[in-house]
């Protein structure tokens, strides 16, 4: 019985067995998607390769649990299985006018107000992209106010290269992120004072002059507000998405909700919003600047007498989460305020908020991953179609 089935069992067989099991993002079948490879049947065993849309892809496991039990409950226990798990992000998959050649998806990451932690969200979003394996660049298009160099602690100036009238300019890294901001361009001191036709030039150059190469994935830190920054890259590129951040109380939700019916008026896909200083977090604070002693009184309980007592909402809670629900827009998670979150990227040491053991890491890539997943289900579930031109 086994010999036989070894011998008579074919990819088609394995395809068809594996119909109906879906990725629970997308919500599509997995062989559909073109997600299941190189599928072979060799000895008694099944080998293929699930290729995953997004390296940061919260439920690999689910997937390689749902994709075994799929084949043992239709094919038999007897054949083993031998999964690869791979990961390939996706563009849109048809190119459009003002496309970035070589870069796959472009993310805006804006806010209503100032003062929500923008660019500490774009430059943490940018390196979790990153820590999961993804070729991805970081544009800091808030030309008043550029952060993103101090932040990821970037140093040096973009170079013009290439031939005259034909000049590429090449970005500065910064920890493996390609970067481009007018704060590497210009003496710190120096206020930026121009009209919306310079803002566009600027814009322009930095998208269409810039040798961004082969990413997947362009994080842009725009300016706060709804100004001619977001009108003009929404008007020169197609956009993947974008994503609001904003804090819980009422006054910056005001806000938040300005930017999202923009985006919205633009024909901009809303990735999702992310709530950040959602709380203040003691625990995690005294842990990482208390003693000997604190740290076991911490450990034995004897410091909050109820779970969750040391979470302390300063700015109201839930509030994004609940707008969000209203709007129905994705929540991508909250991120808790953490000296030591604002303390890296005073530093410049951004990046190192990801690291194990920093307290900002699980809610940083939790949002990251959120984020991923939409980026996903945008490419997929809503691709762009070609313009079909007709001829005379």
């Amino acid at each position: 019985m086994f010999g036989k089935k070894t011998t008579t069992l074919t990819e088609r067989d394995v395809l068809d067995a594996l119909k109906g099991v879906k990725d629970p993002e997308i919500g599509r079948d997995l062989v559909d998607l073109g997600m299941i490879k190189d599928v072979k049947v060799a000895d008694g065993t099944i080998f293929l390769t699930v290729n995953l849309t997004t390296p940061a892809c919260p439920l690999k496991a689910q997937i390689e649990r749902e994709v075994r039990e799929a084949l043992a409950a239709r094919l038999g226990a007897e054949y083993r299985v031998q999964i690869t798990m791979s990961a390939e992000v996706r563009g849109k998959g048809v190119i459009e006018k003002g496309d970035i050649p070589g870069v796959k998806n472009v993310i805006a990451v804006g806010s209503g107000k100032g003062g929500v932690g923008k660019s500490t969200m774009a430059a943490a979003i940018a390196y979790g992209l990153k820590s999961y394996g993804s070729s991805v660049g970081l544009m800091d298009a808030d030309v008043y106010g550029p952060s993103i160099p101090h932040l990821v602690g970037a140093s040096g100036r973009p170079m013009a290269r290439g031939e005259a009238g034909k000049e590429r300019i090449e970005p500065i890294e910064a920890n493996g992120l390609k970067i481009m901001s007018m704060g590497s361009l210009i003496e710190p001191e120096r206020a930026m004072i121009m009209r919306g036709p310079m803002l566009h030039g600027i814009m322009q150059q930095f998208l269409h002059q810039v040798e961004w190469g082969q990413l997947d994935y362009l994080v842009i830190d725009l300016p706060p507000g709804t100004g001619d920054v977001p009108l003009t890259l929404a008007q020169s590129l197609p956009l993947t998405g974008a994503v609001v951040v904003c804090t819980p109380q009422e006054v910056a939700l005001l806000d938040a909700v300005r930017a999202i019916a923009m985006f919205r008026q633009l024909k901009v896909p809303m990735l999702g919003m992310i709530e950040n200083m959602s709380f203040f977090d003691m625990l995690a604070y005294l842990k990482g600047r208390g003693g000997h002693k604190l740290q076991q009184l911490i450990e034995s309980g004897g410091l909050f007498d109820t779970p969750g007592d040391e979470k302390a909402y300063l700015f109201g809670q839930g509030g994004a989460r609940r707008k969000a629900e209203q709007m129905g827009v994705p929540f991508l998670g909250e991120v808790p305020l953490n000296i030591l979150l604002r303390e890296r990227g005073d530093e410049g040491r951004i990046r190192e908020a990801l690291d194990p053991g920093s307290p900002s890491r699980p809610y940083l890539l939790g949002v990251v991953e959120k984020l991923a997943a939409q980026i996903s289900i945008q490419n997929i579930k809503t691709p762009k179609m070609p313009k079909l031109e007709i001829l005379n």
